[in-house]
């Protein structure tokens, strides 16, 4: 078994106040996440995964919640020797993954490709094409309602850069997940989910920023288009 090239393994704390779906009752509430992630590249792949604990101080909504995903990539280009790129495209590559989500119970798994993007400047850049699929006990088992598959689309990305000599980093994930109907027969909207961060790197180890959350129909509801400013630290080690 081939020993990771690389890794990297964070802690972040995020604070603000986020929106509560019209279905869960509406208004606003401070939220704070918790999050562990991780990322790690080995000879034929990557892999990255996180977990949420989000805790809100106003709402019975994701009132101490858990959520979290995971997803391998293997790449193309790397497991047959073949030249992969062309035009701003470095590498093609067949990822899947799922995520779960503790108090509604959810499980769904995704499978598509990657188009890892060599774009100056990026530390790294990727688009996602997957099928996502759920496979969800729904309200059978407690849980929300199951839902048709869809397709999910997230571009990821990180790009660091200098000012006076002070680091600095801009780096996150814009995803789009198609309509579908759930198990009631109740239509839940496409959304567009925009998690961009602004990290400043006091040192190697820390970094303090924001993160700018915007949320088109916030867990497929039409009424819900979220704006939110968080405050955030990380610390990798």
């Amino acid at each position: 078994m081939d020993a990771a090239e690389w890794s990297n393994t964070e802690l972040h704390l995020q604070f603000g106040r986020l929106d509560v779906p019209a279905f869960a009752g509406g208004g606003t509430a401070t939220h704070v996440i918790y999050t562990l992630q991780h990322a790690s590249g080995w000879k034929y792949g990557d892999t990255f995964a996180f977990v949420d604990v989000l805790d809100s101080r106003e709402s019975a909504f994701q009132d101490f919640d858990a959520y979290g995903e995971a997803y391998a990539n293997l790449s193309l280009g790397k497991m047959t020797g073949w030249a992969m790129a062309f035009g701003p495209v470095s590498d093609v590559g067949l990822i899947g993954g799922g995520n779960w989500s503790a108090d509604a119970n959810v499980r769904k798994y995704a499978a598509g490709f990657r188009l890892a993007l060599g774009l100056d400047g990026f530390a790294f850049a990727n688009l996602d094409v997957m099928a996502l699929m759920d496979r969800s006990e729904g309200i059978a088992s407690g849980g929300a309602p199951s839902e048709d598959d869809t397709v999910l689309v997230d571009f990821n990305f990180a790009r660091p850069f200098q000012i006076g000599g002070t680091d600095f980093s801009i780096e996150g994930h814009v995803e789009f997940v198609g309509e579908r109907t759930n198990e009631l027969g109740g239509e839940v909207d496409a959304w567009i989910l925009a998690q961009p961060q602004l990290q400043w790197h006091l040192n190697e180890a820390i970094a303090i920023g924001v993160e700018y959350q915007f949320w088109m129909n916030k867990l497929g509801d039409d009424s819900t288009d979220e704006n939110a400013v968080q405050a955030l630290l990380v610390w990798e080690f």
